[in-house]
This record gives C-alpha cells, structure tokens and sequence, in this order.
C-alpha cells in the first residue's frame, strides 16, 4: 500500500491512475491570483456565465420564461418517462448487486481506512441532505393525492392503470395502492440513484486519489480525456443539475414555509413574501457554508434529525398511533407487492402517474445525485461497501416507510373521519391543515415550519460546497468567496424561477436537467464496477 495525497491507493491500477492525475491536474485548474480565487477555469465560467445569464433572462421576461417552462414539463416526461423509470430499475439493481457481492467487502479508503464519522452524525448528515424538504413537502399530499386518485380510479379512463382501477371504491385497497406508489417513490430507487454516484466519488477519490470531482468517475472508461473536454461537459452537466435541482427543493421549501407562516401569524402567501424567505434562508445558508462541514453543516443536520424525530414522535403519539405501527408493516408488504407493476418502464397507459409522478420523482433525484452523492462520499471514508451500501439504501428508505406511514396513514385516517379540508387545501397547506386536527397544532406547526427552514439551510450550504468542489476540480478546502457566490446563486435561481413559472418551473428545470444527467450516470455504473473490480478487499 502507498500513501499518495492524503488518500490510501493500492498499488498497479490505482497508482497509474494516481500518476496520471497528477500530470492531468495542471490542464483543469487555474489560480486566479488577483481575486484569491482557486478555480477549475472552464467548468467554474461555462456553468457560472451561464446562470448568470439564465437567471437575467427569467426575471426579465417572466411570461416568456414560464411558457417556455409550461411546455418544457410535459413535453420530457410523456416523450422520456419509459427511460427514467428504466434508469432507476437499473441503479437498484447495480447497488444491490454489488451489496451482496464479494465487491462488498471493498472498504472506501484502502484496506487500512477508519471512519471520520461515528454512527449518529454519519446517519443524520445521509438523511438530511437528501429528502429533507421533500419529506416536509410531500409526506402528507403525496399519500392523500395516491389514495383519492385511486378511490375514483375509473376503469374506462385512458390513463388508468390496473391496479387502479381495481381499486376504485375499495378503501383498504386505495390505502394500500397510495402507500405503496408513495413509498416507491421515496424508497429503495432514490436512495439507490444516491448510493451509485456517492459510492463512486468516494472509490474514485479516496482510493484511487483522484480529485473528489464527477469526472473522475469516468477515469476507467476515457482515461485521460477527462482531464479535457470530455471532463469539463461532464462536471458542466453536474454543476447544472445540482443547481437546478437544488433550486426546485429550496422553492418547495419557500412555498411551504409561506404556507405555514400565513397559517401560523397571518404572513400573506405572495411572491414578495417567498423571495424574502429565500433571500433571508439563503442568508442562514452563507453563515453556515462559511464555517465549514463539520461546524455549520454537521451541526445543523444533527439540529434537523432532533426536530424531525420529535415530529415523526409526536405523529406517532398523538396520531392513530396502531394504525401507523400496523400500517408501517403493511406498507412494506403492499410496497414489495406493488413494486413490479409500479417499475415496470414499457407498456404503461398511467399517464398521469408515470408521467406527472414518477418521471418528476426521478429527474429531480438524478439532479439531486451530484451534490448528495458528493456529499455523501465526503463522510463515509472508512466505511466498507457494503456497510456503505445498506446504511445508504437501505436505512434511509426504512425510514422513509415509517415517516410516509405516519404523515400519510394520519392523513388519510383524518379524511376518512370526516376532515375533507386536508384533501381539499393546496399541497404546501396540507401537512399544516393536518396539524390543526391534533392537539397543540400551534406548537407542531410551528416546530414544522424550523424544520423546513432548518432543510432548507442545509439543502443550500451543502449544496453549495458541493458546487464549489466541482467548479474547483475536486478541491474540498477552496476559497470562502467561492462558496458565497454559490450559495448566493442558488438562491437567486430559486427566485428567478418562481418567479418566471412557479411549482411548474421548478419541476421543468429539475426534469430537464436530469434527462442528461441520467445517461452520465448510466455510464457511471459501468466505471464504478471496473473500478471495484481493481480494489483490494478487507477479509
């Protein structure tokens, strides 16, 4: 074993591909000295001249933007929806296969590696990088949107789908189907799209020693053109779906924290008051990225699963507590049951699941896949693939259960005794007209609303450090100012699109950014297991 910059390399494969970074490293980076800058030029300009520009371009003429954005939408998830669903059936199948195979027994960081993490801050910083918001948004109105859709499903109708339609009046069923398609989309497919890309940056980075950059992924398949054009388009398309994908989370995350405000004190619900939330969060979210991972990032995601458990507890306590502990075991059964049919990529006529549903779900995920992959993989060294695998995958999507069990079960509990209002209110509302049937709705309101601006901080200060290493060819310790300008931008495209479309924006930016994205990760798989294959495996 050799110890080369930090990270543990094995010798032969490992130390070529070592070798050859170092002769590689000086055609992508650039010292900007006259502004302290340390940048990886082509990536951080393209990427950077060009948010700058769309983000003019949105506020300038929001109209024009949000019909371009109004057709965007539709027009990629009716023409690509078999090829995301596809996808993501393979992600799964790629992590499973390599979590049970002797691959597993890898360990990220060379055979000697321990981990920089313990158990409690490892889990907490998984989970609230990569649902948090997502949760809050859509834990209540997804399984409320499930089960009605498919008490009413109609037989006859062009975009019913069997299991639908079998549904239709059946209220245990409908209960069942809705929880089954709500967890299949916030379960093992996600976290697996997440596992690939975090699993790779780590191999690649800490123990091949390769910079903690997309592009080094693909060493094995293009060699040394990633250090050219071939690395700056990929690491360019990673910059473009972290951002976009970020920017679709931290405008959900303004639409319910407005929601919750107007609820709570009388805030009226209006553009003004969204752009102020994201400019003052976003604000939160600079503090953060300026202390660093371990004291702004560590400490607020540890903050977020606290308030989060205290939360799901209170569901659990105050809620139809044996209804969500029966139901937690009889999702999973209804999720494993449903799961063929809700995967199946060809031959679909659900239209408005597969399309308005699954298709979002899955481009927002892959946007997503840069910036928690990377930050994923910037905690785990140490970790075998295997205990990186199951606490990635599996762990994450358990919880996942049991939090969609809680909120959506109470939801839909509440409805069928009579609280229509919960179904009928606008979706960012949902979860805080749900609250108000329980006991100190203020109280749990309001802890709801930290806990979507506690995300929605660590959504943006992650993901900015994110960018940040990508734009700076995988340097983890780059310039403050850089990070600044990031997660200023992050913001200002979350503005820019809710001004120019909304919720509908947001969706096409994600989608349309995730379309390429999902063929770089395709290709991903093949270099992660080439690169496994080379790695020496602890006993």
């Amino acid at each position: 074993m050799s110890d080369t910059g930090g990270a543990v390399t094995p010798e032969g494969e490992s130390a070529v591909v070592q070798t050859d970074y170092v002769v590689g490293q000086d055609n992508i980076r650039a010292k900007l000295g006259p502004f302290g800058l340390d940048i990886h030029n082509p990536v951080f300009l393209i990427s950077g001249l060009v948010i700058v520009a769309f983000v003019f371009y949105t506020l300038a003429l929001p109209e024009q933007a949000a019909a371009i954005f109004g057709w965007l939408l539709p027009a990629v998830t009716s023409t690509f929806d078999w090829f995301f669903l596809l996808a993501a059936n393979i992600f799964v199948l790629v992590a499973i296969g390599i979590m049970i195979s002797p691959l597993g027994r890898v360990r990220i960081g060379g055979t000697e590696a321990t981990p920089d993490y313990s158990y409690a801050g490892w889990f907490s910083m998984l989970f609230a990088a990569g649902m948090g918001i997502g949760l809050m948004f859509f834990g209540v109105s997804e399984p409320i949107s499930h089960y009605t859709s498919s008490m009413a499903a109609d037989a006859g109708a062009p975009e019913s789908w069997a299991p639908l339609a079998g549904a239709a009046g059946n209220e245990l069923e409908a209960r069942r189907l809705g929880m089954a398609a709500t967890i299949f989309h916030w379960g093992l497919h996600p976290w697996a799209i997440y596992a690939v890309v975090a699993l790779s940056l780590a191999l690649f980075s800490y123990n091949k020693g390769l910079p903690l950059s997309i592009r080094s992924i693909f060493y094995p398949l293009f060699g040394d053109r990633v250090w050219g054009w071939t690395g700056h388009i990929i690491d360019t398309l990673a910059v473009f779906a972290t951002l976009f994908g970020l920017a679709t989370s931290l405008g959900l995350g303004a639409e319910q924290a407005n929601a919750g405000l107007q609820y709570l004190f009388g805030i009226p619900v209006s553009d003004v008051s969204k752009v102020l939330l994201i400019s003052g969060i976003t604000g939160i979210a600079l503090i953060s990225v300026v202390a660093g991972l371990d004291a702004g990032v560590k400490r607020l995601s540890e903050i977020n699963m606290v308030l989060a458990a205290l939360l799901l507890l209170f569901i659990i306590l105050f809620g139809p507590t044996l209804a969500i502990v029966t139901g937690f075991f009889g999702n999973l059964v209804a999720y494993a049951e449903y799961l063929p049919a809700l995967s199946n990529p060809f031959g679909r006529s659900d239209e408005n699941f597969s399309q308005g549903w699954t298709s979002f779900y899955w481009a927002w995920w892959i946007s997503w896949s840069p910036f928690v992959g990377m930050f994923i993989a910037r905690v785990s060294r140490g970790r075998t693939v295997r205990e990186f695998l199951i606490s990635v995958l599996l762990i994450p999507s358990i919880v996942s259960v049991l939090w969609m069990t809680a909120f959506g079960g109470t939801a839909i509990t509440l409805v069928n005794e009579g609280y229509t209002q919960i179904a009928d209110a606008a979706l960012e509302l949902q979860l805080f007209t749900m609250l108000e049937q329980l006991p100190i709705a203020a109280i749990s309101s309001f802890i709801g609303i930290v806990l979507v601006i506690v995300f929605f901080v660590t959504s943006s200060d992650s993901g900015s450090l994110v960018i940040d290493t990508i734009t700076a060819g995988g340097k983890v310790d780059a310039p403050v100012a850089q990070r600044v300008f990031w997660a200023t931008f992050e913001g200002l495209v979350a503005i820019a699109l809710l001004l120019g479309g909304g919720l509908a924006a947001l969706q096409a930016a994600s989608v349309s950014t995730g379309l390429p994205f999902t063929v770089v990760l395709l290709l991903g798989c093949v270099a992660l297991v080439k690169g496994l294959l080379a790695e020496p495996r602890s006993k």
